[in-house]
């Protein structure tokens, strides 16, 4: 979505025309418990001519591809047999066995709980994607690193518009 009704709220290049109240309701147009049904809140700024033209940074696709395919694959052979074949579908049972977390972690969590106001559904989601996050780290234990990873996929819980 839009971060607000003209489309610029927060762009460098491009001045938001919208009020404050404007901004209010069109973010209260999408309701709490829906956003709490989406895994991944993804803010993806306007990209300019010259990153367009630019040669690529980072991860070149066929790395990220294995690393993806790498993760997967210790998905599938964590839940064989459970009828289940990926992180997001972890039943609450499930997070309690493969979602330990070491004690930075664990403090993380509890200070995004506690300032962002994290649902219990938030909570489970929270894990789920950082259980995912050490996975493409090939990491075995869910670390401070990929809980705060995880915590930063969740911008709009808690966060006011301005």
């Amino acid at each position: 979505m839009n971060p607000c009704p003209c489309g610029f709220f927060g762009d460098p290049r491009r001045t938001c025309l919208c009020s404050e109240p404007e901004v209010r309701r069109y973010r209260r147009r999408i309701s709490g418990p829906l956003l709490d049904r989406i895994d991944l809140h993804v803010e993806t700024p306007a990209v300019g001519p010259a990153e367009l033209r630019g040669s690529p940074n980072g991860e070149s696709s066929a790395e990220v591809r294995r690393r993806v395919s790498a993760a997967r694959a210790r998905q599938l052979e964590r839940f064989a047999g459970r009828g289940i074949f990926c992180n997001a579908l972890m039943s609450p049972r499930e997070l309690r066995r493969h979602c330990a977390l070491d004690d930075d972690g664990e403090r993380v969590l509890e200070t995004a709980i506690e300032r962002l106001h994290l649902s219990a559904r938030s909570y489970g989601r929270v894990l789920r994607i950082a259980r995912t996050v050490a996975d493409l780290s090939g990491e075995p234990r869910i670390g401070a690193g990929h809980v705060a990873e995880a915590v930063q996929y969740r911008p709009l819980e808690g966060l006011p518009c301005f």
